[in-house]
């Protein structure tokens, strides 16, 4: 489990790549398609494609070729460094998946096939759910297994996403004419993709920053760190699901002057939002040791983590508020205001203050500003 949190930095910059070209095109393409522009928006889609096949070639040369001494660098241990390295170097095979799956599959619920976007993650989520408990322990494959299981899971749902844009559904489609990248296209969304690349980068620092100061005190305290790290993904996921079901509406309902409708749907997916964050926060509060029993079943482990898993989880309630106001300026095509409250409340507030906070107060202490949503995320107008 500690190996695993260590890898999880590179694998969020992974991440971090596909939404900057993905989330920076997807927007874009529904404000052409609400505007009548479709030609332009498979262009869009076409130039993303490329961008996202060229990233992905980049990223797994690059991560192979200092895989270990990163791994060292994140905070990997002699003893944990063995099982990090085998899951990383297998996990990057499937890097072109993780592009594809995360990159694309904004431009399908763009185009009204929500249905299809979902099924194709499911689909790679549950493939998971099977694979790993066959190849960790049926084949005794262990980490390897594990890595293996989230390589064809992930493989799958980039074969469905590709069949679709590359078929005969939906309105706009993946064509050869539009793999010429342009460079005003290319900045166009590049600029706009830098918002969601910072939430993603922002949360690779802030869990380096724990990873490097808390790996003096052992393995387990890396372990515990990893499952409040997964928790707040967890969390996070869903908010952003809804996130990406709204932001096209609001996008599209932009781009065809409907203000009306985009202010009705940022309203709506505010209220889903924070009802979401509210509930998971009571229920975590009110069963921590059930909860952190999900991820392992070491005792020791139970004993340490749950004040702090309480207290790691206070500020989340918020994040419902952050999610919804950061998003719909996404999908709004304001750039700036988005990028700003990204990286405001982690590397501003929390990168900081985790490094300070545990000298002051005691280990751990730095923790409860993680989930501290920006102080001043204003709803857009």
């Amino acid at each position: 489990l500690a190996g695993l949190g260590i890898v999880l930095p590179i694998t969020l910059i992974v991440s971090a790549f596909a939404q900057l070209i993905g989330m920076g095109g997807a927007p874009r393409a529904a404000i052409c398609m609400g505007e009548g522009h479709y030609e332009k928006a498979e262009e869009i889609l076409g130039n993303c494609t490329v961008m996202l096949i060229g990233a992905s070639a980049a990223l797994f040369v690059f991560f192979q070729a200092l895989c270990d001494p990163l791994l060292m660098l994140f905070g990997a241990s002699e003893q944990t460094l063995p099982y990090a390295s085998t899951y990383l170097r297998i996990y990057l095979l499937g890097t072109f998946f993780v592009m594809v799956a995360m990159g694309l599959s904004a431009f399908i619920t763009n185009q009204g096939y929500a249905k299809t976007s979902m099924a194709a993650t499911c689909l790679g989520a549950a493939m998971n759910l099977v694979l790993d408990p066959i190849f960790i322990f049926g084949l005794q494959m262990g980490v390897a297994g594990a890595a293996w299981a989230t390589v064809i899971s992930q493989g799958a749902s980039a074969l469905m996403i590709l069949l679709f844009l590359t078929g005969k559904h939906g309105y706009i489609h993946i064509r050869r004419k539009w793999f010429r990248l342009k460079r005003k296209l290319v900045l166009s969304i590049l600029s706009l993709g830098l918002s969601p690349f910072s939430m993603s980068i922002t949360e690779c620092v802030v869990q380096l920053t724990y990873n490097i100061s808390i790996v003096q005190y052992g393995d387990l305290y890396v372990a515990l760190q990893s499952i409040l790290f997964s928790l707040i993904q967890i969390v996070w996921m869903p908010l952003n699901g809804f996130a990406q079901g709204a932001s096209p509406i609001i996008s599209y309902n932009y781009g065809a002057g409907r203000l009306d409708r985009a202010r009705q749907t940022f309203r709506l997916l505010l209220l889903v939002d924070v009802i979401f964050a509210v509930g998971v926060v009571g229920f975590i509060e009110l069963f921590p040791a059930a909860v952190l029993h999900i991820f392992s079943g070491n005792a020791e482990l139970h004993a340490l983590g749950t004040l702090p898993l309480r207290v790691y989880i206070l500020g989340m309630a918020a994040m419902g508020v952050q999610s919804a106001c950061q998003n719909t300026f996404l999908a709004l095509g304001q750039a700036k205001i988005s990028m700003f409250l990204a990286c405001l409340r982690k590397l501003f507030l929390i990168w900081p203050l985790a490094l300070i906070l545990p000298h002051l107060f005691g280990l751990g202490s730095g923790a409860c500003f993680w989930p501290s949503p920006s102080p001043i995320s204003p709803p857009p107008r």
